[in-house]
């Protein structure tokens, strides 16, 4: 019988899933540089790990996010560049957060030219939950402009010094929203582009230390 899969039985797993897949020598890995192939391959893998105890609905990472009923993304990146490309929604993500948690797997690809095969040593695994999954810069600025008693103006006015991808009217009712409903600090790096460019060296040092921010391992 398959146990429903919680927000806190996929930590738990994860944490185990890394510990096992940090110290397994696999032959499909050797020489392989490629990080969208070593993503797939590893959540792939943890998707088969997690089957063989729980029930879930399946995501689709081109669609959607890997656990849609958990609102929770997996995000697989090497230590050399830990980053990664999510969906575009709206300009509104880089202020209020992506709109789901990620379960980021930081990892160090070794390969042994003796046994021809590649390991992912997995050194960080960290839950961002999703209150903390929104831009530092835009949101740290945000709340400052909300301390020294900014407006709708002065924050139209930042959204444009950002590059925010937003038009005028859109900026202006996010500003409102803003006001309405200040956002929390988020700890991810959001670039503009075509899709969002995450980017965690920020989550990884601030693991464990801020609330919402969570190290598994």
């Amino acid at each position: 019988m398959l146990i429903e899969l919680t927000v806190e039985s996929l930590q738990t797993e994860a944490r185990a899933f890394a510990e096992i897949e940090s110290i397994h020598a696999e032959p499909a890995l050797f020489g392989v540089t490629d990080g969208k192939a070593v993503g797939t391959y590893f959540e792939q893998k943890f998707r088969a790990f997690l089957s063989a105890k729980y029930s879930f609905r399946g995501g689709n990472s081109a669609k959607g996010i890997d656990f849609p009923e958990l609102l929770v993304d997996v995000k697989v990146t090497s230590i050399r560049q830990p980053q990664s490309s999510c969906p575009f929604k709206s300009a509104r993500q880089k202020i209020y957060g992506l709109g789901y948690a990620l379960l980021v797997f930081v990892y160090e690809k070794k390969d042994d030219p003796a046994t021809v095969t590649g390991t992912l040593n997995v050194l960080h695994t960290i839950f961002v939950e999703a209150e903390r999954t929104a831009d530092y810069q835009t949101t740290l600025g945000v709340r400052q402009i909300l301390d020294n008693d900014g407006n709708t103006d002065d924050l139209v006015a930042y959204f444009q010094d950002r590059h925010l991808p937003v038009d005028e009217i859109e900026a202006r009712n996010l500003a409102e929203e803003v006001l309405s409903s200040p956002p929390e600090i988020g700890y991810l790096t959001i670039s503009n582009a075509l899709q969002w460019r995450l980017q965690y060296s920020r989550v990884i040092s601030k693991a464990g230390d801020i609330d919402g921010i969570l190290r598994i391992r």
